[in-house]
Order: structure tokens, then C-alpha cells, then sequence
């Protein structure tokens, strides 16, 4: 069966491994995987004895692809979180027994993901070769068993994104003219602005001298109505003053006319 990657590609490509990480049903397929730890996580030990290659080996492949390896799975544990991974296969501190001559300072685990994205790594082990076949051709029995109706749906799926793509593509054509023309526009306007703006600095000037003439012309109001509102208490004053001298001149023509009657001469007997 052909295969979907070349074996070289899983090698070699971070993002290759990452697409078919998920197939960890292959390991049990291709040879069965034990757990010292009683748990569904591999020690660096078991992963050595399942590929059947040094431990040395499995150590310097978990080193050197650290990033990618714990991004799928694997685990460093230290501290409180060792015993509870003691086995009789391993030489992990029982902390309640500080007798115990050994003290582990940390231990490297692999779930499923972990332990297939080293067989995607390791070159020189057969077990690890024949995960990576049976890995690629059940990718390729999976892709190979999608249905025809799954295909026509697929090939309806992207004619329908390729049609919205179109008027999409037309829709921004409309719109990228009637951007242009609105900056062409904008151009038109910026340059008659720019021939307004003397007149507009110039209408701006005599505006401002109107403003000071016509605060001018406000403040001299506000002295006039100051002149005329004195003016009229100072003629109210007079006219008071023009009725009291009409009564004392009343009183002196009525005592002038009341004056003494000259004395009648007598008549010689």
C-alpha cells in the first residue's frame, strides 16, 4: 500500500510526527508495551526495552527533542511526585525510609503519544521501523476509506468556498474603486481648500476687526445709557427744582397784588 508520508518525512518533519501522534493504537499492533509503573506511563527504561535498543539511546533522543516530547507526553517528575511511581523494577526513594542508600532526583515518563513520537524519531531501531510502516499505511487504509459520498461533499464544500471567494474577490474590486474614487475626491477637496485658505485667512481677519470694532462700539453704548441715565436724574432734579421756584413766584405776585390800600383823601366841609 502506498504510504501517506514517505518514512524519511516522519523523520525529519516536526509537523509530520504532529499530524499522526494521535495513533497510538499502532504500538500494541506492532509489539506489546509494558509499564513498570503499574500506570499507563513508560519509564525511559521501558521505552528502551520496547524499541530494544541501549537506554543511553532513548536518553540523548529525549534530551535532544525535549520540547517536542514533553509536548505530547512526556514527564519529568521530582520531589513529592516519585513515590507514588515506586516499583520493585525501580530504584525510586521511598521518602518515609531515609535509610534507603539511593535517592532519585527526578524521573522521565512517556504516556502512548510520547512513546510514538519516539518511534517517529529513533533510526537505528527495527521495532521503531515497524511502527513507523504500520503507522503509515493505517494512515493511508484511513484515508483510503473515506467514502465517495465524503468526497463529492468535500468537492461541493470547496466549490462552494471557491464561489464565495469569487464574490468576495469581486465584492473588494467594487469597494477598491469606490475607495479610489473617494481619496480622487479627497485630492479634489484638499487642493481646493488649499486655494481657500488665504480668502478663508483674510475673511478670518476682517471678522476678527469687526469683532473688536463691535466691542467697541459696545463698551461706548454702555457709556452713552451711563450719560443719559445721569442726564435724566439730573433733569428730574431741575423740573423738582423749576416747581418749587413756580410756587414761591405764585406767593410773591399774591402778596404784590394783596398789597395795603392807599389811604382815601377826606372832603373840605
Amino acid at each position: 500500500m502506498e504510504h501517506t508520508y514517505p518514512e524519511t518525512v516522519l523523520l525529519e518533519s516536526r509537523s509530520a510526527r504532529g499530524g499522526l501522534v494521535h495513533r497510538v493504537e499502532v504500538l500494541d499492533k506492532v509489539k506489546a508495551l509494558a509499564f513498570s509503573t503499574g500506570r499507563a506511563q513508560a519509564t525511559t527504561r521501558d521505552v528502551a526495552n520496547y524499541f530494544e535498543v541501549p537506554l543511553k539511546t532513548v536518553e540523548k533522543l529525549a534530551e535532544r527533542h525535549r520540547e517536542e516530547l514533553e509536548s505530547n507526553g512526556m514527564t519529568v517528575l521530582r520531589g513529592s511526585d516519585l513515590p507514588e511511581f515506586e516499583t520493585d523494577k525501580m530504584s525510586v526513594a521511598d521518602f518515609h525510609r531515609p535509610s534507603y542508600p539511593q535517592l532519585r532526583r527526578s524521573l522521565t515518563v512517556f504516556d502512548r503519544r510520547a512513546v510514538l513520537n519516539v518511534a517517529m524519531l529513533l533510526r537505528d531501531s527495527t521495532v521503531a521501523r515497524r511502527v513507523r510502516a504500520y503507522l503509515l499505511d493505517a494512515e493511508g487504509s484511513s484515508r483510503a476509506a473515506v467514502s465517495p459520498a465524503g468526497v463529492e461533499e468535500v468537492r461541493r464544500s470547496t466549490y462552494e468556498l471557491r464561489q464565495t471567494v469569487r464574490t468576495l474577490a469581486a465584492g473588494y474590486g467594487s469597494l477598491d474603486r469606490r475607495v479610489g474614487t473617494l481619496e480622487a475626491a479627497g485630492a479634489e477637496l484638499g487642493a481646493v481648500l488649499q486655494e481657500l485658505g488665504p480668502l478663508i485667512g483674510r475673511l478670518s481677519t476682517r471678522v476678527e476687526r469687526m469683532d473688536h470694532r463691535l466691542a467697541e462700539t459696545e463698551r461706548r453704548t454702555e457709556r452713552t445709557e451711563e450719560l443719559v441715565c445721569a442726564m435724566s436724574q439730573r433733569l428730574a432734579g431741575m423740573g423738582e427744582e423749576m416747581r418749587g421756584m413756580r410756587r414761591e413766584l405764585r406767593e410773591v405776585m399774591r402778596a404784590v397784588q394783596a398789597g395795603p390800600t392807599p389811604p382815601q383823601p377826606h372832603d373840605a366841609s
